[in-house]
């Protein structure tokens, strides 16, 4: 039986306030009673009756950040005109999120460093982490097709890209100062550079 627009509200308002505890103390400080009280909640029990535990709630964290990047990206993506504007797009606005949605991304980091590695959650995102990897290898071996990207191995680029991404991610988090559209800016001209077919 599916969930009532109630319970739907009430378990987003505990992943909502999930994430800020987790962005504001960290994965070892975050407790029950903690959200409890960033949320509004009256009491834990509260949360107890919606996850069974810490750990699905994590998950939910986890699955709710996705969603929440996939909206903000997608759009932005989609509507870029050929290889190199996709590239542009997808760069700038992975890292835009960092002021978008600053505690998504923060608790996130929070996470999965702490997930079990057993843990479906960890393999979940393993798991679409290397798909999304994949994916942009075969958009830039059909970039590279159509004559738009040089030469060079894409899972390599890909790889690159990625990492690069995550770097600035993880800088961020000790660097509150740094600015998001232009640090994605001179990535996106760095990875345009490195990619792009020369002019014949």
């Amino acid at each position: 039986m599916g969930r009532t627009v109630t319970e739907t509200a009430r378990r987003a308002q505990i992943v909502q306030g999930a994430i800020e505890v987790l962005a504001e103390v960290g994965y070892a400080k975050t407790s029950f009673a903690r959200i409890a009280r960033q949320a509004g909640l009256s009491s834990t029990g509260m949360i107890s009756y919606h996850f069974a535990g810490k750990d699905e709630l994590m998950r939910e964290v986890v699955a709710e950040v996705w969603r929440v990047s996939e909206a903000y990206m997608r759009p932005r993506i989609a509507a870029a005109e050929g290889h190199r504007a996709r590239l542009r797009a997808y760069i700038e606005s992975n890292i835009e999120l960092l002021a978008v949605h600053p505690q998504h991304l923060a608790a996130l980091l929070e996470v999965l460093p702490n997930l079990r590695g057993d843990e479906d959650t960890q393999q979940g995102y393993l798991e679409s982490a290397r798909a999304v990897l994949e994916f942009h290898q075969r958009q830039m071996q059909q970039a590279q097709a159509d004559g738009g990207f040089r030469e060079f191995d894409a899972w390599v680029m890909a790889t690159a890209v990625r990492g690069a991404i995550d770097a600035v991610v993880t800088r961020w988090m000790t660097d509150p100062q740094l600015d998001p559209a232009a640090v994605g800016r001179e990535l996106a001209d760095l990875f345009d550079a490195a990619t792009r077919a020369e002019a014949k």
